[in-house]
């Protein structure tokens, strides 16, 4: 497992998969540990993934200061994560909450990204938030659904501030409620870092006129990739975000939710390829105008 030194000593941790040209990966939740990217869907089949483990999540270590979670503390491990694959510049896809992240690294270091995937983003980077509106026009979607009956009240009680998380609504983050769904929400718990995530979007987080500013210096396109059934983002939140910067495409995945590769992975796949194209270069060439040794653990597995 490779591992490298963020500025202020914590040991972050980073996991390989599959062959192809580098993607680097930043996991959602917020604070939950990449495991629960899986191969996202079969991705790694075609490109070699590194899915980084935020700061206090998955094999990474716990910063002596925890204010250190805010999301815009975390942009210098990215770039200091950069900077050890030997990456000159780096595609970069990033689920849910790391979408506020991936937003405020390319506001800061725009010239370092070739190509930006955000797949199901939280956008608040840009003072963009998921409103309860949005989620229950989304679930009402699913009012087919055989469970439906019994998770609508939860879930409106939720959020209406009304009542707690309930694991009975559940299925609404999922565009199929199945075995492989189950499992994957099972694992959350265990995979989530609470205290880190209630810091991840704190006060003075995010200046959200000034990264729109600096979101115009971003040259490199962007996909922002929604599910049909999610209301964080719905698909009218994706085209939002989309409209905010100079170069981004939206895709809407029919019949998915939160977490698109799980719901269908084919298509998921398909779609993320076709934006990233088959022009990046290569490890082994990019190895050999690098004398960095992180890309080489891209490329080898160590």
């Amino acid at each position: 497992m490779p591992t490298f030194a963020a500025a202020d000593g914590t040991v972050l941790a980073y996991h390989l998969r599959g062959d192809g040209p580098p993607l680097a990966v930043l996991p959602g939740g917020p604070m939950r540990a990449s495991a629960y990217l899986g191969d996202l869907g079969g991705l790694a089949a075609h490109r070699r993934l590194a899915l980084l483990d935020l700061r206090g999540t998955g094999d990474s270590g716990v910063p002596a200061d925890p204010e250190t979670y805010r999301c815009d503390r975390m942009v210098d491990d990215v770039e200091r994560w950069r900077t050890h694959l030997g990456l000159e510049r780096m595609d970069l896809l990033a689920h849910s909450a790391a979408g506020s992240l991936a937003l405020l690294y390319a506001a800061r270091h725009p010239g370092r990204i070739r190509r930006l995937a955000l797949i199901t983003p939280n956008p608040s980077a840009l003072g963009m938030r998921a409103t309860p509106g949005d989620r229950l026009a989304a679930a009402r979607l699913r009012a087919h659904e055989p469970w439906f009956g019994q998770a609508m009240p939860a879930f409106e009680a939720w959020l209406a501030g009304d009542a707690g998380f309930d694991e009975v609504f559940l299925p609404f983050f999922h565009g199929r409620w199945d075995d492989t769904a189950r499992a994957h929400a099972e694992n959350e718990e265990t995979q989530t870092n609470d205290e880190a995530g209630e810091r991840y979007f704190a006060e003075g987080a995010f200046t959200p006129d000034a990264t729109r500013a600096a979101l115009t210096a971003l040259t490199a396109p962007v996909l922002v990739h929604a599910g049909e059934y999610d209301g964080g983002p719905s698909p009218a939140l994706a085209r939002r975000l989309a409209e905010a910067l100079p170069d981004a495409e939206v895709s809407v995945q029919p019949g998915a939710g939160h977490y698109p590769w799980l719901d269908d992975p084919g298509h998921f796949v398909r779609r993320v390829l076709a934006f990233l194209g088959n022009d990046a270069l290569p490890p082994r060439q990019a190895t050999a105008k690098s004398s960095s040794r992180g890309l080489s653990a891209v490329r080898t597995g160590r």
